[in-house]
């Protein structure tokens, strides 16, 4: 299956993100049920609605009743955008950008996140939310930017080592565990930032318009073994 877009129920993304991940070779939309919702206000045909279809409205679900395939998954085991990922993983999908994951409520926005971390080792996975991007590392990776670019860094226990370099503020085998200590609004200092990565994984947020501009070659970190 080509890389897809998965539009979640929360704050509807700007038709130019959809474009742009398009053009990236993200062909495939999955609208996790009320992200339908999203997708025809901004008038994106998706090409599968996955979910309890709980939260897509009854005129939209008549509406791409015709024009998009519909599935229905009952389970309250997981939430729509879990769904969605299984869908994806199942089909041997490579890469998905999740959008419309932030929204009104918090409990959605950190459970969403979450879930994107949690799926990581079975897909490459992207957030584009707002004037923001997130991705996901662990290992030694590198990613091409600009100097002065927003970096911050967020770890999730004592036990995950970060070493970097082309960032103003040099982190040295250090534990970034979020509540404790976090590296927020970092800089980088040269076109190429490199992590070392050891015990786990890491969020990397950096700033949208930087990704849009450098384009494909930097959505996901390279991988270096």
């Amino acid at each position: 299956m080509t890389n897809s877009i998965i539009i979640a129920n929360g704050r509807t993304p700007g038709k130019g993100i959809v474009n742009y991940f398009f053009r990236q070779g993200f062909t495939r939309v999955i609208c996790a049920d009320g992200g339908a919702n999203s997708a025809r206000r901004i008038n994106v045909l998706p090409d599968l609605i996955i979910g309890d279809l709980d939260s897509i409205s009854k005129e939209n679900l008549e509406y791409f009743s015709d024009k998009s395939e519909i599935i229905r998954m009952k389970g309250q085991d997981d939430t729509d955008v879990e769904k969605c990922l299984k869908f994806l993983i199942k089909r041997k999908c490579k890469a998905c950008a999740l959008l419309g994951v932030i929204g009104d409520r918090l409990d959605h926005s950190f459970g969403n996140l979450a879930i994107a971390k949690r799926y990581s080792d079975f897909i490459d996975i992207c957030v584009a939310a707002e004037k923001s991007f997130l991705t996901i590392h662990k290992g030694k990776t590198e990613f091409a930017t600009v100097p002065g670019e927003m970096v911050s860094l967020y770890g999730f226990d004592s036990k995950t080592k970060i070493t970097s370099e082309g960032l103003k503020y040099k982190i040295w085998n250090e534990a970034i565990q979020f509540t404790l200590k976090e590296s927020t609004s970092n800089q980088a200092t040269s076109d190429i930032v490199k992590l070392n990565i050891k015990g786990g994984k890491i969020f990397v947020i950096r700033e949208l318009k930087t990704i849009i501009k450098l384009s494909r070659k930097t959505m996901f970190a390279i991988e270096i073994n």
